[in-house]
């Protein structure tokens, strides 16, 4: 006690025993009371004076307790001290159960007297039952208790905590935390327990590290409550920590929020490769110091697995926290073979989790890293576990998850959660390939439903724009076409079938193909919407039939815009069918939007469709859209037409950019409908290339025409074609002559192919047939098809027209 103070240390109210609460008497060798104290004068009714002297077994026993108290007393002679309960007759005669103790106490005589201390019976039970309670939690309670002086040296802690430090409670008093805790979490714990004994307030369930020195790197986590102890005056004594090893319950709480996250973070994309790498995240660093995703070949293309689960695996994802692993690991995209007895092999064919909680030796680590178990091996690659991706019935590939920065290895609490892991993840990957697959279709359709390259034409240049609605499938119901016609005529299309994705998009090829073959016929625009009209009008009938086999199909109906344009007479032909009405923008840069007769919407049946014709000159840009590009959410028509009308506007400049930008400056980035721009600047074949004669109904018409067309040939430096273009020509002039009646008109159009037309005013159509070998004719229009890579017949309102088409012969090179 040399150097520190004396400390006053007074009796706690709650002590029976104490010198304010407890009765006090003296009893010599002969059971003589010779002492009372006036403490048992309050408790017990008796003065002084009426009790000394005489015996203590007279004076305050009842002679029916007298018996018990006499076996006392021999007790307390036989140990020379005794503790228990007496009966004990108060002054006013009724009996109170007493808990006493007696010490001997010896004079220089050889008698000895007998200090007796008393009180009520029921306080000594209560207060040896809070004793029993204090002492059972220093050496019985699993909750750790330690108990600090106010500098935080350690007092007293019991053994549950001195369990958890690995140490006997008596090593423990007289040091810091810090002398058993890694720094950080011993600064932790001190500055909380300050804080309790300088407000009093105390901390109740405080999670927290608890790393102890010898083995700093096992995670162990502890539950914290303290408070400030006081004496009976208020001064603080120090404080007393209750402490919980909560390491399980913290690793599973985790491992639920885990599962949690898991579940908002996987998942969020249709995408395959994004959902294996959101898995890795999930899975590194909380779970593994090292996570790859691998699947199974087919899988990564978005195709089906087989049914075995076997075969070589591409890798899909990969995280790790441990320096050197990409040394070790397969990078994304390799396509890797495991062998069956491997663990990957046996997760893969036997479809269930593997777990190597200890790898063992360099054959351990092959089995593992395969070709790079050594490099593995010096990472410190210690446990492995993989866990497969089924999903549906099918095994899509596996997990493979890594521990060597962490010490602990992984247990069957870590594999059931990974496992609950890769579960989520396959029915997301599953998802992801199954919507691959689709799209994978549904763009394929789109390919094959829409024009790939658009043709080089004399006629025009065309650029396009198709958006999909949310681009999502990928698929709709606009579409858009450039049909080469005969005399270098192009039709030019646009059309807007109602709803979006496969309905609308199957809707939308069958209109395209009946357009394609209405264009072969050569119809003016109005005719060829009267034919579409019936055609839907039709489909809608058909779907009314199905309704009850496919309740769920979109409504049939469209809107359509043909036009037809004439490079030799720079002249164009529209019709609409509800369709809004095409922009027009002149070589000087302004726009207009033609008064073009709306027509109703195609498939309402029987409703008339009227035409417009309109002079274009050389270099107008004809601009054709579907309802999408001008009907956006949350905006007006007019406004929307006066920006289209502003893009469009302004100096000469490529298609391909004026298309991109009325795309850019009217649709928002993912538009509610389908959408298809079509932009054509006009050309005017030059009066040069373009040769026309009208020769007399007479025998004498097909020499003329020979004529006229050697010479022009000639002209155009095309006389190796002049033997095959007289015998088309005399064969066409010929019918014309017979069967047609009146003038005959010859036209020669010098484009990228060679066009020959010749027009009468009959309607009666030339039919190709086979002669025999006894005929003296009709081997003449068989002759045309065989010399011409396209002829056909068109009609106008004074007759029709013959024409055909032949390849021009390659231009020599300069060399």
């Amino acid at each position: 006690m040399t150097g520190e103070p004396m400390r006053l240390f007074r009796e706690s109210p709650e002590d029976p025993f104490s010198i304010d609460h407890a009765a006090s008497a003296v009893v010599d060798h002969r059971g003589t009371l010779v002492g009372w104290g006036q403490r048992a004068e309050v408790l017990l009714g008796h003065r002084a004076e009426e009790v000394l002297g005489r015996p203590a077994i007279e004076a305050l026993v009842d002679p029916g307790d007298r018996g018990r108290v006499t076996e006392a007393a021999a007790a307390c002679l036989r140990t020379r001290g005794w503790f228990g309960v007496v009966p004990v007759v108060h002054r006013d005669g009724h009996r109170v159960r007493m808990g006493v103790r007696a010490r001997c106490v010896t004079r220089e005589e050889p008698f000895a007297e007998w200090f007796l201390v008393g009180a009520p019976a029921e306080d000594v039970a209560q207060w040896e039952t809070d004793r029993s309670v204090l002492e059972a939690l220093f050496r019985r309670s699993p909750i750790g208790l330690a108990v600090h002086a106010p500098d935080l040296r350690v007092l007293r802690v019991n053994r549950a905590i001195a369990g958890i430090g690995g140490i006997a409670p008596e090593e423990a008093r007289g040091h810091r935390i810090g002398d058993f805790l890694v720094d950080e979490d011993a600064e932790t714990i001190d500055s909380r327990l300050r804080q309790v004994l300088e407000t009093g307030h105390p901390m109740i369930f405080t999670e927290q590290s608890c790393r102890l020195r010898t083995d700093p790197r096992r995670e162990r986590f502890v539950s914290v409550s303290a408070f400030r102890l006081e004496d009976s005056t208020g001064e603080v004594l120090g404080v007393t920590q209750l402490v919980e090893d909560v390491t399980e319950r913290h690793r599973a709480r985790l491992r639920l929020a885990l599962i949690n996250e898991a579940g908002a973070r996987i998942g969020t994309t249709l995408d395959v490769g994004t959902t294996a790498r959101e898995l890795v995240e999930v899975l590194v660093p909380e779970l593994a110091d090292c996570a790859t995703v691998d699947l199974l070949e087919p899988v990564s293309r978005g195709e089906e697995p087989s049914q075995d689960g076997f075969g070589p695996v591409r890798r899909e994802a990969a995280k790790s926290v441990v320096a050197g692993a990409k040394g070790v690991l397969h990078p994304v995209g390799d396509l890797i073979h495991f062998a069956p007895d491997t663990p990957q092999g046996t997760c893969l064919a036997e479809k269930r989790p593997v777990l190597v909680a200890h790898v063992e030796g360099s054959l351990g680590m092959s089995a593992v890293a395969q070709e790079r178990a050594a490099r593995a091996a010096a990472l410190g690659v210690h446990s492995v576990m993989m866990v497969p991706l089924a999903a549906r019935g099918l095994v899509l590939g596996f997990v493979t998850l890594w521990r060597a920065r962490t010490p602990e290895p992984f247990e069957s609490d870590d594999l059931t959660l990974a496992d609950e892991f890769a579960a989520r993840a396959a029915v997301c990957i599953d998802n992801a390939r199954r919507y691959t697959q689709q799209h994978q279709a549904a763009l394929s359709l789109q390919c094959r439903l829409l024009p790939g390259e658009l043709p080089e034409l004399s006629a025009v240049d065309v650029a396009h724009q198709y958006i999909p609605a949310g681009a999502v499938e990928g698929v709709g119901g606009d579409w858009f076409d450039v049909i080469p016609l005969s005399g270098a005529r192009v039709a030019l299309v646009v059309g807007d079938v109602i709803g979006h994705g496969l309905d609308a998009a199957a809707t939308m090829g069958r209109l395209r193909t009946a357009v394609h073959t209405l264009a072969e016929l050569d119809l003016d625009p109005e005719e060829v919407l009267s034919h579409l009209d019936d055609l839907v009008h039709r489909l809608a009938a058909e779907q009314e039939v199905n309704s009850r086999d496919f309740p769920n199909d979109q409504a049939t109906g469209a809107s359509c815009l043909y036009a037809v344009y004439d490079p030799v007479s720079g002249r164009c032909s529209l019709a609409r069918a509800g369709h809004p009405p095409p922009a027009l923008v002149t070589p000087e840069g302004r726009v207009s939007f033609p008064d073009l007769p709306a027509g109703p919407p195609l498939g309402l049946g029987g409703l008339p469709f009227e035409g417009t014709e309109l002079e274009l000159p050389e270099d107008s840009v004809l601009a054709l859209y579907t309802n999408g590009l001008i009907h956006t959410r949350g905006s007006d028509i007019d406004a929307a037409l006066a920006r289209l009308a502003q893009e469009l506007s302004g100096p000469a400049r490529p298609l391909e950019e004026m298309s991109k930008a009325v795309v850019k400056a009217l649709l928002p980035a993912q538009p509610t409908d389908d959408v298809a721009l079509l932009l054509a600047r006009t050309r005017v074949l030059p009066p040069d290339r373009v040769a026309t004669w009208t020769l007399p109904a007479e025998a004498q018409a097909a020499g003329q025409a020979r004529a006229l067309m050697t010479e022009q040939l000639s002209a155009w430096q095309l006389d190796e074609m002049v033997f095959a273009t007289e015998l088309i020509v005399s064969e066409l002039v010929t019918n014309a002559y017979r069967y047609g009646g009146g003038p005959v008109t010859l036209r020669l159009i010098l484009g990228p192919c060679l066009i020959c037309e010749v027009s009468d005013t009959s309607s009666t159509a030339p039919h190709l047939r086979r002669a025999r070998s006894t005929d003296e004719g009709g081997r003449g229009l068989f002759l045309v098809a065989q010399l011409t890579e396209r002829w056909g017949t068109r009609y106008g309102r004074e007759g029709k027209t013959v024409w055909t088409e032949q390849s021009l012969p390659p231009t020599p090179s300069p060399g």
